[in-house]
């Protein structure tokens, strides 16, 4: 079996680490599992760093550990350029660029907790997914 093609919206990573218990929290210190493969763009990543270094974030994040743990994402992942040519499609034109991440890498699921702003994912042959649908359809969760 091939391996599932991802792109973990920054929403999964706030709740994965805001919480120790939780699909959000299994999933990140999955994210290396051989079943999938995580796809990052560069807007991506600097949206996790900006989300990861506010304030509300140091009880659960030091801000120091904020680009180490980028790098450790960016370690198991492939970065992608991307062009922006789905902006005026996306639903929230502020996470378009996820959506043109996961049809650039041809991904199968984009895991979210705002499946609302990527309604039209399935035209593209892509995937929504919460943590726990994502886990329960790689046979994690019952």
């Amino acid at each position: 079996m091939e391996k599932l093609q991802i792109v973990v919206d920054t929403n999964v990573l706030f709740a994965a680490l805001r919480s120790e218990r939780g699909a959000a929290r299994v999933l990140l210190n999955n994210l290396d599992d051989p079943r999938w493969h995580v796809n990052v763009s560069t807007s991506l990543l600097l949206e996790y760093e900006d989300v990861l270094k506010r304030s509300e974030m140091n009880d659960h994040i030091l801000p120091a550990n904020v680009e180490p743990f980028i790098e450790s994402v960016c370690s198991i992942s492939t970065c992608h350029e991307i062009f922006y040519l789905w902006r005026s499609i996306a639903i929230n034109p502020n996470d378009a660029f996820i959506l043109e991440l996961a049809v650039r890498v041809n991904a199968d699921f984009i895991v979210t907790f705002n499946s609302k702003h990527f309604t039209n994912a399935g035209d593209f042959g892509v995937k929504l997914a919460t943590p726990r649908e994502f886990l329960r359809f790689v046979g994690d969760i019952p």
